[in-house]
């Protein structure tokens, strides 16, 4: 009897790893398709359709200007949603999230063009935004948390990827359903409605998304921390003015991730389909073979982990990133197919050993009570550093450079996420419990 109620036991632990898992991993692919659908739009679709002719350069320009609008607002949503988060708890927290971000994905499916409604349609497009970086400001140290809180010794790591895992997931689902669409659709259908449907078609992934996490528990260590001593008042508060240097550190670590991945999707996708004058659908289908090596990396770096420490992963990553940084624009810079597509399959491979590890390193940084509130914030303000001005940097070293300056700024990224790694390694370790 005692062995049939271990079996049964064990058993029950592992559907509940597998919730969880699933949990984490649905919950952040719904909120990276919905925000790199976004992203994918700004760089095809939004210039000609939401903001006044000038030229194609300030069009572009002022698209990735709300494309970036939405990583200021990630901080902010951070800060709220981290606050309920400590104080409330995981599960609630990140249901809410995943709503905010799924109606504001939803309704720009229904937005009228600048040829409609004139100012009012870049305008509300950038509400839309804002709202969408919300979002997912409390998103990411949820779907985190979420994972590394009910892992097992040893397994904080590769419980960690899940989450990261999301973001590949999404990039595939994203930008195949824009592939299909172009090649089913002709020109002027895809840009009259069919650029509608991926925005439209989110209600249902976010359905699916709150059906899984509404069946959730809330994760042991948050609720033995309840137990023992009540949540601060501000966690926000109490995080900067007693954590800030964990803060600040973390947010560097991040920089690199964001700005490689931005670069490499968003940036790539605009400069090769305008600039380079290759097809949508080609350059589309390039990058879906390109995120495999991303999706690849993310699962040997949470091995690597898991074997070494977090730290140490995101720091051979960093190395491996600066040197990538080298050879990425003169490689785009061929316009030809294969050395593009090497190019981003090297960058996207490097930006699962910055990103993969995250979801172990950055809650380690931070006590129980403060963990929402610290991972998120720093996650987030890494967006900023790293990706909000990227695309739009790039562009401009085009103007000024050339396309062979371009990985510099992922180059720099990753010194600048090699400093704030260090920073958090002098004199601790990362622990695993």
């Amino acid at each position: 009897m005692a062995g049939a109620g271990a079996r049964m036991s064990g058993i029950g632990e592992m559907w509940r790893y597998k919730r969880v898992l699933t949990a984490s991993l649905v919950g952040t692919a719904v909120e990276f398709y919905d925000f790199y659908i976004y992203a994918t739009a700004a760089s095809l679709i939004f210039p000609s359709l939401f903001f006044p002719s000038s030229s194609p350069t300030a069009q572009l320009m002022a698209s990735y200007g709300s494309l970036a609008l939405a990583f200021f607002a990630r901080p902010v949503g951070a800060a709220v949603f981290g606050h309920y988060g400590d104080r409330v708890g995981r599960k609630a927290t990140l249901v809410a999230s995943l709503m905010l971000m799924g109606g504001c994905t939803l309704l720009i499916g229904f937005l009228p063009t600048y040829a409609m409604i004139g100012y009012w349609a870049p305008l509300i497009l950038c509400v839309l935004r804002f709202g969408q970086g919300f979002g997912l400001g409390g998103e990411w140290g949820g779907a985190a948390l979420l994972a590394v809180e009910n892992a097992p010794p040893g397994w904080r790591a590769r419980f960690g990827m899940f989450p990261q895992l999301g973001a590949p997931v999404g990039f595939i689902a994203a930008n195949g359903l824009f592939l299909i669409l172009g090649a089913l659709l002709s020109e002027q259908d895809f840009l009259a409605w069919g650029w509608r449907l991926p925005f439209l078609g989110s209600a249902v992934l976010v359905i699916l998304g709150l059906w899984v996490r509404l069946k959730l528990t809330e994760t042991p260590e948050f609720a033995a921390a309840q137990k023992e001593t009540p949540p601060p008042a501000v966690p926000l508060a109490t995080l900067l003015s007693t954590h800030l240097g964990a803060a600040i550190a973390g947010t560097f670590a991040c920089a690199a991730c964001f700005a490689v991945y931005y670069i490499a999707t968003a940036f790539a996708l605009g400069y090769g389909t305008t600039a380079l004058k290759i097809d949508r659908e080609i350059f589309l289908a390039i990058q879906l073979g390109a995120i495999l090596f991303m999706a690849a990396s993310i699962i040997l770096a949470g091995w690597w982990a898991d074997r070494s420490s977090p730290t140490t992963a995101l720091a051979w990553g960093c190395v491996g990133t600066v040197g990538m940084g080298l050879v990425f624009g003169p490689l785009i810079g061929t316009g030809a197919l294969l050395p593009i597509f090497v190019a981003l399959s090297l960058a996207l491979f490097m930006m699962g050993f910055i990103y993969g590890p995250l979801g172990a390193y950055l809650p380690a940084l931070f006590p129980i009570q403060l963990r929402y509130t610290g991972a998120s914030f720093a996650f987030n303000l890494g967006g900023i550093i790293g990706g909000a001005l990227a695309p739009i940097v790039a562009t401009w070293l085009i103007g000024a450079q050339g396309v062979a300056l371009v990985g510099l700024y992922m180059s720099l990224a990753a010194l600048i996420s090699l400093g704030g790694l260090w920073w958090t390694s002098r004199g601790r370790s990362l622990p695993d419990h």
